[in-house]
């Protein structure tokens, strides 16, 4: 049996901030252990028998983040699909269908996965896997359902029909109800009935049976990615559909478009059966801050504490420290997350509302909400030390064999001081090579380039001086990286 990986990696993670920003959501970050969450997700496929070479959907911001992220695992992808605006999750599970299909010379079975959920047991995980296979290899769509264990009421709930009599492996049952978040109350007398599962967002089904699905229930999202298909182009390894018929397309979700139009009393003739598979594989889906507290080790008064942390007389609570000396005395059920440039404090019953508080960010234009200080580039990555009025100081690293693309600018000029390895400056029609304490001046006006000669990473500090000191002005002449 061959199936096919589709590793949906586009949501912004807003939920988690301050450690989660637009331009670095949570699937990128180490959340859990030494990887970051999509890397996790790829490292619980290695000893499934027949798996492909995993498709990846990310966002066009985050594809050289998802390109590094899979070269450090030593990873081969089958394609990372740039989504040019985020249309939620059936637009790009269907994006994902219509490249894997290739006007109908393939039709694989599809393992649909969020980039940002932990799962503690991989042996189960793969177990249910090779179930769902089964099932979905019949026409089934298959989701996974968690047996839940709390009320909790960040996650949307399946209601079991009748046992769903295929193959010989672990019952399945036809879904007769999705429940989307419900409150405590309803949440607890769910529960009690024994009829609910948890709704993982984990999917299998063939490719061809989800874009004949689509088309039944929501044809307008089908035609639009279709379109989009078309005029699809290939840059290495990266995907791009055409922008303006995705930009189209209504966002969705996979639950809204397709599945909760699929149960017992709503399938048309004709349709593909849906059903829940029950699993235990220690699944948890980090929406919240709540949610990582949940899942991680704690200590004897139930506390979380990472990085620089002193605590005293506190309990149940999770505090992290990135950049300073964090100090915490007298609370319980708290979340403390301190960064360079932004801090959060909030009760853990009040989590789900951080979402909120982003979008406020955003509305006052605060670029708290969309990057850290330090910002990722393919080459490596900046961050912001000083700024003040016409100047403003930046710490450049250099990846080795790296290069910033060869640029000009039209308001500012720059001054390089390498501090650490060697450099290879273009200034004009000049070249040089700079070691350590040696430094070049950029003026306004002047193409130039840095590069990374060397074997070890370059460190660079970049003074800019001028009238205008943002990112937009770069003119671009040439760019290894694709990048306008």
């Amino acid at each position: 049996m061959t199936f096919q990986p589709v590793i949906l990696a586009g949501g912004s993670g807003t939920r988690l901030w301050p450690l989660s920003r637009e331009l670095y959501p949570k699937q990128f970050l180490p959340l859990i252990g030494e990887y970051s969450l999509l890397q996790d997700t790829l490292r619980r496929l290695d000893g499934i028998d027949g798996i492909a070479p995993p498709l990846v959907v990310c966002n066009e911001e985050h594809r050289f983040l998802a390109a590094e992220h899979l070269r450090q695992l030593g990873r081969k992808s089958a394609a990372i699909a740039l989504e040019p605006v985020g249309r939620n999750t059936a637009p790009a599970l269907t994006l994902a269908a219509l490249m894997l299909a290739r006007d109908g010379a393939a039709d694989p079975v599809m393992l649909v996965m969020p980039a940002d959920h932990v799962i503690r047991d991989a042996a189960r995980f793969r177990s249910a896997v090779m179930r769902g296979a089964e099932l979905a290899e019949q026409g089934c769509i298959v989701t996974f359902g968690i047996a839940p264990h709390s009320p909790l009421t960040g996650y949307g709930y399946i209601r079991k029909g009748a046992r769903f009599a295929a193959g010989a492996g672990a019952p399945a049952f036809r879904i007769r109800e999705f429940v989307e978040k419900p409150e405590r109350a309803r949440a607890q007398k769910m529960l009690a009935t024994g009829q609910y599962l948890w709704n993982s967002g984990i999917f299998m089904m063939r490719a061809s049976v989800w874009l004949r699905e689509l088309r039944r229930y929501r044809p307008d999202i089908a035609d639009q990615c279709e379109e989009a298909r078309a005029g699809l182009t290939q840059d290495g390894d990266f995907c791009r559909p055409d922008a303006a018929a995705f930009a189209r397309c209504p966002g969705e979700s996979i639950d809204y478009a397709v599945m909760e139009r699929m149960t017992d009393c709503q399938s048309q003739d004709g349709a593909a059966d849906c059903v829940a598979l029950p699993v235990e594989f220690g699944w948890t889906d980090l929406g919240a801050w709540a949610a990582l507290w949940d899942v991680s080790e704690r200590d004897e008064r139930g506390n979380v504490l990472r990085g620089d942390v002193y605590a005293e007389a506190m309990s149940d609570s999770l505090v992290i420290s990135q950049q300073r000396l964090v100090a915490a005395v007298g609370l319980k059920d708290v979340i403390l997350i301190e960064t360079a440039d932004a801090v959060l404090a909030a009760h853990k019953d009040h989590t789900q509302d951080v979402k909120d508080m982003v979008e406020r960010l955003r509305a006052a234009k605060r670029p708290e909400h969309a990057h850290h200080r330090r910002v990722n580039r393919p080459w490596g990555a900046y961050e912001t030390i000083d700024t003040g009025e016409r100047f403003q100081v930046k710490r450049l690293t250099i990846r080795p064999g790296e290069a910033l693309s060869l640029q000009m600018h039209h308001h500012r000029a720059e001054h390089w001081v390498v501090v650490k390895g060697t450099a290879r400056v273009t200034r004009g029609d000049e070249q040089m090579l700079l070691s350590e304490n040696q430094s070049a001046y950029i003026p306004v006006g002047v193409k130039h380039r840095l590069e990374n000669p060397g074997t070890l990473p370059l460190e660079v500090i970049e003074v800019q001086t001028g009238g205008y000191l943002e990112e937009d002005d770069i003119v671009r002449f040439d760019d290894r990286y694709n990048r306008d």
